[in-house]
């Protein structure tokens, strides 16, 4: 195993550190705690391979970049900057946590022995980013940015930017977080019973997932099927009815997740029906048509469990989406032993 960093964006703490560990525990990795890993403002994570660790930094929402030790443990920041020096090439150093303009004594450092065994110093397009953090014996080690988190794409993803719009409708951000709480792979199969704008299936789909999805309004049906497509993004199959009864075409195995986030409040259109009893009659109605072990992820106000057996709780994170909003991110695994 290789062990790498991630950097949290800060946003939403507790939803960054369940969305990190299940995204890594999907690519056959997961999150390692406690010395020698710990290193300030950057988690630590052992995953199979170094490509791996590019292929996490292309799934988070809540983090900004993915890193590696340029040196073994004990090597000190500056030992490790003449090394990477002697490579050649230009760089960039920041420190972990600081602003990007801000420079204190151990980057100045370490940029001068890099320069000095043969590197060169390009703050705006360096070959190699690289960033000092502080371990709890306060040694700094050096990383080597591996990737960035593609944040400004989620932007592109909000809702004003979409052709079919909703008021209620999870930030792309808070989204790709619920889709990484269900496990997601490319190829896994994934059901949303609540369909509403899409906004659960397109970061679902994003990750490489074949999506479904289900809504008793034809007008979210076709808005989600103008929202999928102006993303470039695909359906497997999407339908109009009552969840409950609906017909809809299972995938040979079943469904590997269901990622939704059911309608509540006032302003859910269910027409005076209570909202808690609905999602929990259309959660078993498809509970029986997921895989063994599947997973469902989905986001409530709060309250007592969404569903009971044979689904265990193994994530529940409250996170304010808007100023007078609360939602909790849950995640369930289907067991079946």
């Amino acid at each position: 195993m290789i062990l790498g960093y991630v950097e949290p964006s800060g946003e939403s703490p507790g939803l960054a550190a369940a969305e990190l560990a299940a995204a890594v525990e999907a690519l056959g990795g997961r999150v390692v705690v406690g010395e020698p890993a710990a290193l300030e403002g950057v988690v630590a994570v052992a995953v199979p391979q170094r490509s791996v660790l590019v292929d996490l930094a292309s799934r988070l929402a809540l983090a900004r970049r993915v890193l590696l030790p340029v040196a073994g443990p004990g090597v000190p920041a500056l030992q490790a900057a003449v090394r990477a020096g002697r490579d050649g090439g230009s760089a960039a150093f920041r420190r972990i946590g600081r602003p990007s303009g801000s420079a204190d004594r151990a980057v100045r450092e370490a940029g001068r022995a890099f320069v000095g065994a043969g590197g060169s110093i390009d703050l705006e397009e360096p070959s190699r980013r690289f960033w000092i953090a502080e371990g709890p014996d306060t040694a700094e080690t050096l990383l080597v940015e591996v990737a960035s988190v593609d944040r400004p794409s989620f932007g592109a993803r909000t809702m004003p930017r979409l052709p079919f719009q909703r008021p209620v409708s999870l930030p792309p951000r808070l989204a790709r977080a619920a889709a990484n709480l269900a496990g997601i792979v490319p190829g896994a199969t994934v059901l949303d019973p609540f369909l509403g704008t899409g906004a659960l299936l397109a970061e679902a789909a994003l990750l490489g997932a074949r999506v479904f999805g289900i809504d008793r309004d034809a007008r979210m049906v076709r808005g989600a099927l103008a929202n999928l497509a102006y993303l470039g993004l695909e359906a497997e199959a999407l339908a109009q009815g009552d969840a409950r009864t609906v017909d809809l075409r299972v995938p040979e195995g079943g469904f590997d997740a269901i990622l939704t986030d059911p309608p509540y409040g006032r302003s859910s259109g269910l027409g005076g029906e209570e909202p808690v009893a609905l999602c929990r009659a259309v959660l078993d109605r498809w509970q029986a048509e997921l895989a063994p072990d599947g997973i469902l992820s989905i986001v409530v106000p709060g309250g007592p469990p969404s569903v009971g057996p044979p689904w265990a709780e193994e994530v529940r994170v409250p996170v304010r989406v808007h100023r007078s909003l609360t939602r909790e991110f849950r995640r369930y695994v289907r067991r079946t032993d």
